[in-house]
């Protein structure tokens, strides 16, 4: 279920990961946060913020409505991997630009890689290069010891 079919790992979403935790407060944060970008999102109380992966049936409030998402599901392939048109305006047109920039970089990977060796490469690549600490997609500081990141 957190094989996003857009490239995203969904298990290395803050939004998954605050879920996950049960972290009401920070999927509060979070959703002020995406609020800026898609303001429909303000009015849901946190509990519609939950989000189990872009498959599950419990979809942050912008994953609900992923046109990538039922593009492949139209086309009946697995992800943007398995597309002969990728990237295609739908990528061109992501409206998170770090999320767009990690699809750019890790649809080709997983093209070439599997689907396997996809997701590890995910989950090992969102650390914190000095102490090890787990990070999320468009992290720009560890919350640990507060190293600049660029991981995407």
């Amino acid at each position: 279920m957190l094989n996003a079919p857009c490239g995203l790992y969904c298990g290395v979403c803050r939004i998954y990961q605050a879920t996950l935790a049960n972290d009401l407060a920070y999927l509060k944060r979070l959703g002020k946060l995406y609020a800026r970008r898609f303001p429909e999102i303000a009015s849901f109380p946190v509990e519609e913020l939950r989000c189990d992966g872009c498959l599950s049936s419990r979809r942050f409030p912008s994953c609900q409505i992923c046109v990538i998402r039922d593009c492949v599901q139209v086309k009946g392939i697995e992800g943007c991997h398995a597309c002969a048109d990728f990237p295609c305006d739908h990528i061109d047109e992501f409206p998170i630009p770090a999320g767009k920039k990690a699809i750019l970089r890790a649809v080709p990977y997983w093209c070439e890689n599997g689907t396997q060796a996809w997701i590890q490469s995910e989950i090992e690549r969102y650390h914190c290069p000095t102490c090890e600490q787990r990070l999320y997609r468009g992290a720009k500081q560890c919350p640990a010891c507060h190293s600049v990141v660029d991981l995407d």
